[in-house]
C-alpha cells in the first residue's frame, strides 16, 4: 500500500487506551501489568473499565463484575472508580490535544475528533508522523497511552483508532479506504449496534461492503428511513460531517425489544439490568453523574408505561442506580406482558456523589460527601457519611454485603479479605473501604489495600514512587486520614484540578 498519497481532508480520532484502568495503573504502580477491573468492589455491579491484561480474559465494559472476577481469577484486582482522577487526567490530555490540533470535538472523557488545519493537503506519511508526535507528547506529559485513527471523515478515523489499539496509529487514505474497510464486519460502522447488526444478518448482510451494495429501498425497509440511509452513505465512503464542539448530552439511554414477551417480574428486572448496563457504560464514558432514572416498559398491546425517580445527588454508582431502576419495574401480572424495556439516565451533572456503601438506600447515601472535593472537605464528607451510617444496623456497617474483594500483597498474589469494615476513631467515625485514598504524615499518599480483624493495610505509592511498601495500622488509628485521590497523580507541574461542586 502506498503511504505518501496526499488528500485535502484529514480527520483524526484519538481514543485513550483502557482509560480508567490505565489511570489506576499510572497512579498505583503495584497494579501495573496486572488484570485491573474498575467498578463496584462488592462484585454485584458492572465493569466500568478493564486493563488490557484483564481484557485478555474476555472482560469488557458493562459485563457483570462477578463474571469478570471469575474470568480473571485470583490475579485480578478490583478497584472503585475515582472520577476526580479520571476527570483531571482527561483535562490534561484534552489540553494537549487542543494545543496541537486547535478545535476539537470531545466525545467523552477519553476520546475526541480533530481536523488540524496544518494537515490540509498532507500525505498519509505526514499525517502518521503528526499523530505519532501527538501520542508521544501525551505519553511524555501524562504517562498515558493512546491510539489514533485518521481518514477522510469521522467514520473512518474512528474505525482507524479501533484498528490501532492499543498504543498505535492507523491512517486510512481515501484512495485505499474501501480496500481496508469493505471486508470489516458491518458492526464496525459507528451507529450500527447489536439490533441493526442482527437485522442486517437476517438478510445475509455481514460486511461493510455488503451493506454498501444494498439498494436504498432495502436499507430503508431494514433499518428505517431516518438512520438507514445515513449509515448506508457512510458504508459507501461518504462522510462530510465537520468536526465541531458538541453540545452536552441531556441523557444517556438504552432499550431492548424482546423476541418473546416478558411475563414475570424477575424477567422484567433482568431486562432492566441489561438495559441499565448499556446506559451505565455510556454514562461512565460521558464522565458525569445522573440524578434521574427512568424506566420505560412497552407491553404486548403496545401500551407504554414510564416511571421515574430522582436521587438527591448525581451518581455513577451502579448499585444505587440499579436499586432505583428495579423499584420502578411493573409486575407483568398487573400491567400485562412486556415486549420492550428501556432505561434512561438524565439530570446529568459534572459533580457526582459516589456511595461509600452502595448497599444502602439512596436516602442514606445522600449523607455521603461529593467525590469531586479534596483535602479537609473530603475528610469531613467521609465523617458525615459514616455518621449517617452509624444509624444503621452495626452488622451492615461492618460488612455491607458479606462479599469479598481481591487485595494486593507484596508477592503479587491476590488474597481474599473483607474490606467493608467501618470503625469509630474516638468520637470521630472513619471507614476504611478497599482502595480508599489516604494520607500519612510520615509515609505520604497511599491507598487502602484491605481491612479486617482490627487491622487496616495501606500501600503507600503514587505515580512517581514505583511499587510502594505495605504498612499495617490498627483500624482505630489516628495516623491516617482520607486523601484527595487527585494527589496520587503528583502533577506538580500542572495545577489544573477538577472543579468542585461549589465552584
Amino acid at each position: 500500500m502506498l503511504h505518501g498519497v496526499a488528500q485535502d481532508r484529514w480527520v483524526l480520532h484519538i481514543d485513550m487506551d483502557a482509560f480508567f484502568a490505565s489511570c489506576e495503573q499510572l497512579t498505583r504502580p503495584t497494579l501495573r501489568g496486572r488484570p485491573v477491573l474498575v467498578g463496584g468492589v462488592s462484585g454485584r455491579g458492572v465493569v466500568a473499565g478493564a486493563s488490557y491484561e484483564a481484557r485478555k480474559f474476555g472482560v469488557h465494559s458493562a459485563m457483570p463484575m462477578m463474571r469478570a472476577r471469575r474470568l480473571v481469577g485470583y490475579t485480578g484486582i478490583t478497584v472503585r472508580p475515582r472520577f476526580p482522577v479520571y476527570q483531571t487526567a482527561s483535562r490534561r490530555v484534552m489540553d494537549i490535544i487542543r494545543d496541537e490540533a486547535g478545535l476539537i470535538e470531545q466525545l467523552s472523557v477519553d476520546e475526541a475528533f480533530m481536523e488540524p488545519d496544518e494537515l490540509h493537503g498532507a500525505s498519509s506519511d505526514e499525517v502518521r508522523d503528526w499523530a505519532h508526535h501527538l501520542r508521544d507528547r501525551i505519553m511524555q506529559e501524562t504517562g498515558l497511552s493512546s491510539s489514533v485513527g485518521a481518514g477522510s471523515g469521522k467514520q473512518y478515523a474512528k474505525i482507524g483508532s479501533g484498528l490501532a489499539k492499543p498504543d498505535g496509529t492507523v491512517v486510512i487514505s481515501a484512495e485505499h479506504q474501501h480496500a481496508i474497510l469493505d471486508p470489516l464486519p458491518v458492526r464496525k460502522l459507528w451507529g450500527i449496534g447489536p439490533v441493526a447488526e442482527a437485522k442486517l444478518a437476517d438478510i445475509g448482510v455481514r460486511t461493510i461492503e455488503q451493506f454498501a451494495q444494498m439498494s436504498r429501498i432495502d436499507v430503508e425497509m431494514t433499518l428505517g428511513k431516518t438512520n438507514g440511509p445515513a449509515l448506508w452513505s457512510l458504508a459507501q465512503g461518504h462522510d462530510p460531517r465537520r468536526v465541531a464542539p458538541r453540545a452536552e448530552a441531556k441523557q444517556v439511554s438504552s432499550e431492548s425489544t424482546f423476541s418473546e414477551d416478558l411475563t414475570s417480574v424477575d424477567e422484567v428486572r433482568e431486562g432492566i439490568r441489561s438495559s441499565l448496563a448499556k446506559a451505565h457504560a455510556r454514562l461512565m464514558k460521558d464522565g458525569r453523574g445522573a440524578r434521574t432514572i427512568t424506566v420505560k416498559l412497552k407491553h404486548a398491546d403496545f401500551e407504554q408505561h414510564t416511571r421515574s425517580e430522582t436521587l438527591p445527588f448525581p451518581t455513577t454508582d451502579w448499585d444505587a442506580l440499579f436499586r432505583v431502576a428495579r423499584r420502578l419495574a411493573v409486575d407483568p401480572a398487573v400491567g400485562g406482558a412486556v415486549r420492550l424495556v428501556g432505561v434512561s439516565l438524565s439530570g446529568l451533572e459534572a459533580a457526582r456523589q459516589e456511595a461509600l456503601f452502595p448497599d444502602l438506600e439512596p436516602s442514606v447515601e445522600a449523607g455521603a460527601a461529593p467525590a469531586n472535593i479534596d483535602g479537609a472537605d473530603f475528610e469531613a464528607g467521609v465523617v458525615s457519611a459514616i455518621a449517617a451510617l452509624t444509624k444503621a444496623d452495626s452488622d451492615d456497617i461492618a460488612r455491607p454485603d458479606g462479599d469479598k474483594v481481591a487485595s494486593v500483597d507484596d508477592s503479587g498474589t491476590g488474597d481474599e479479605e473483607d474490606h467493608g469494615q467501618a470503625v469509630l476513631q474516638g468520637e470521630k467515625p472513619v471507614v476504611w473501604p478497599a482502595t480508599l485514598d489516604v494520607h500519612h504524615s510520615k509515609y505520604g499518599h497511599g491507598w487502602v489495600q484491605g481491612s479486617g480483624h482490627g487491622v487496616v493495610s495501606v500501600r503507600f505509592e503514587t505515580r512517581t514512587t514505583g511499587k510502594g511498601a505495605v504498612r499495617n495500622f490498627p483500624t482505630d488509628t489516628s495516623e491516617l486520614t482520607p486523601a484527595d485521590p487527585v494527589d496520587s497523580l503528583e502533577w506538580h507541574d500542572w495545577s489544573e484540578r477538577v472543579e468542585g461542586p461549589d465552584e
